[in-house]
C-alpha cells in the first residue's frame, strides 16, 4: 500500500541528502588522496585504495541491507548503517597509520551502503506511478548535487583544517536521520538472512575489484583477486541453486530485466567514480589547490539539482531501458572528453566531462531502480534492488580501481579511454529491452 504522495518531495529530498553525504565519502576524500599519499609516504596509486576500498564495501554490502530490509524493515538497518558510516568517518579522521585508515574506510563504506538500497526501497514502497518516478529522480539529483559539492567542501575543509577533517564530513548524516525517521517502515517478513550467501557474493565482487586494482599494487593482489573470483563464482552459483530463497533468490537471479538493467547501468557509476578520482589527481598534480578543483566542479552540483525535473518524466514516457541507454551513451562521451582534458591538463574539458556524467548519473540511477522495482514481486523487491545496486556500485568501485590501478601504468587519460568502452558494452547487454516494447517486462522470471 502506498501513502499519500504529498510528502514525496520532503522524503525524497531527505533521502537524497543522506545518499549525497554517503557519496561525499568518496567525492570529498578524492581531493585529499595526493595529500594522504604525501603524509603517509605512499604512492599515489596506493593512496587511491582509500577510495577503491570505500567504493568496494559500498558495493558488496549494499545487497545485505536490501535483504535485511525485506526481513526486519528499514528502520533498524538504516540506523546501523548510519552508525557504521559515522564510526568509520571518525576513525579515518584519527587514523595514526595508513593501514588503520584503510580499515576505517572499509567500515565507513560498509555503513554507507545502507543508504542507496534502503533509500530507493523507501520510495518504491511509499509511492507509485509518476510520483515514484519523480521521487526517484529527485533522490538521484540531490544525491549527485551533494556529492558534486564534495570536492569543494573537501578542498575548503582541507585548506582550513587538513585532510583528516575531510574524512569526518559524512558524520553530518546523523543530523538527517532523526528527521527522516517517521517515514521509515519497521515491519519485515521475519525470515532468516542467508549469511553464507551474502559472504560469497561479497567475496566474489571483491575479487573483481582487486583484479582491476592489481596493476599498481603487485602480483599478490592480482593472485588474491583471481582466487576470489575463481572460487567465489562457482560457490555462489551452487549456493543459489541449493538455497533458491536465500540471499540471492533464484527468481531475482533468473530475472533477465533485473540482471540486464543493473549490468548496463553499472557503466554510469564507473564513469562517475573514475572522474571523482581522476580529475582531482590530474589537477592537483598540475599544481591546483584542492579547493580550486572543488570550484571547477561546482556547476555540476547545480546541474544535478535540475536533472530530476526531467529525468522522472523521461523515464515515465520512454521507459527505463531507453533512459539507461541514453545515460550510457552520455557516460562514454563524458569519459572521452575528460580523457582529452587529462591529456591536455585542461580544467574546462575535465569540468565538462564531470557535467556530462552528472546528467548520466541523474538519469541512469533512477531508471535502473524503476526497471528493477517493476520487474519483481513486492516480497523480494528489497533484495532485488539490493542486488541491482550491488552491481551498480561495483561499477563505481571498478571505475575508481581502473584509475588507481591502470592510471599509473597507462596514464589517467588512457585509463579513461579504456573505461569509455564499458557503457558501449552495456548497450549490447540491454539490446533485448531496447528492441522490445517501450515498457519493461513485469514477469518475475525471464
Amino acid at each position: 500500500m502506498t501513502s499519500r504522495p504529498d510528502d514525496s518531495r520532503r522524503v525524497s529530498l531527505l533521502l537524497g541528502l543522506l545518499f549525497g553525504l554517503a557519496g561525499m565519502g568518496s567525492s570529498s576524500a578524492a581531493v585529499a588522496v595526493p595529500l594522504i599519499a604525501e603524509d603517509f609516504g605512499t604512492g599515489a596509486g596506493t593512496a587511491t585504495w582509500t577510495i577503491s576500498l570505500y567504493a568496494l564495501m559500498l558495493a558488496v554490502t549494499t545487497a545485505v541491507y536490501g535483504r535485511v530490509s525485506d526481513l526486519v524493515g528499514i528502520r533498524l538497518p538504516l540506523l546501523v548503517g548510519t552508525g557504521l558510516m559515522t564510526a568509520g568517518a571518525v576513525l579515518a579522521a584519527l587514523a595514526p597509520t595508513f593501514e588503520v585508515l584503510l580499515v576505517a574506510r572499509l567500515v565507513q563504506g560498509a555503513g554507507a551502503a545502507a543508504v542507496p538500497t534502503l533509500g530507493v526501497a523507501v520510495l518504491n514502497g511509499r509511492y507509485a506511478g509518476s510520483t515514484r518516478g519523480l521521487a526517484l529522480g529527485r533522490l538521484a539529483g540531490v544525491a549527485a548535487a551533494v556529492s558534486c559539492l564534495g570536492p569543494l567542501a573537501g578542498g575548503l575543509v582541507e585548506h582550513a583544517f587538513g585532510w583528516r577533517a575531510v574524512m569526518a564530513l559524512p558524520v553530518l548524516g546523523l543530523v538527517v536521520l532523526p528527521v527522516l525517521w517517521p517515514a521509515l517502515t519497521r515491519a519485515g517478513s521475519g525470515a532468516r538472512l542467508d549469511l553464507l550467501g551474502a559472504v560469497l557474493v561479497a567475496l566474489t565482487a571483491a575479487g573483481v575489484v582487486l583484479l582491476v586494482q592489481s596493476p599498481s599494487t603487485g602480483a599478490a593482489v592480482a593472485v588474491a583477486g583471481l582466487l576470489l573470483v575463481a572460487l567465489g563464482t562457482p560457490a555462489t552459483v551452487s549456493r543459489v541453486r541449493r538455497r533458491p530463497h536465500g540471499f540471492l533468490p533464484l527468481e531475482v537471479v533468473r530475472n533477465g530485466v533485473v540482471v540486464r538493467s543493473a549490468a548496463a547501468a553499472a557503466a554510469v557509476p564507473a564513469a562517475w567514480f573514475a572522474l571523482l578520482v581522476g580529475v582531482p589527481a590530474v589537477l592537483v598534480g598540475a599544481g591546483w589547490e584542492p579547493w580550486q578543483v572543488g570550484l571547477l566542479l561546482l556547476p555540476s552540483s547545480a546541474l544535478a539539482l535540475l536533472v530530476p525535473r526531467y529525468a522522472g518524466r523521461a523515464i515515465d514516457r520512454f521507459g527505463p531501458a531507453r533512459a539507461i541507454a541514453v545515460a550510457g551513451v552520455v557516460s562514454t562521451v563524458a569519459l572521452l572528453v575528460a580523457a582529452l582534458g587529462a591529456g591536455l591538463t585542461s580544467g574546462p574539458l575535465l569540468g565538462l566531462g564531470v557535467l556530462m556524467v552528472t546528467v548520466a548519473f541523474g538519469v541512469g540511477q533512477p531508471a535502473m531502480t524503476a526497471s528493477v522495482a517493476d520487474a519483481v514481486e513486492p516480497d523480494v523487491r528489497g533484495v532485488a534492488l539490493g542486488v541491482a545496486t550491488l552491481v551498480f556500485l561495483v561499477g563505481g568501485s571498478v571505475g575508481s580501481a581502473v584509475i588507481g590501478g591502470l592510471g599509473d601504468v597507462l596514464g589517467i587519460d588512457w585509463a579513461l579511454v579504456l573505461l569509455a568502452l564499458l557503457p558501449l558494452l552495456g548497450l549490447a547487454v540491454l539490446a533485448r529491452e531496447l528492441t522490445g516494447d517501450r515498457k519493461p517486462a513485469y514477469a518475475p522470471v525471464d
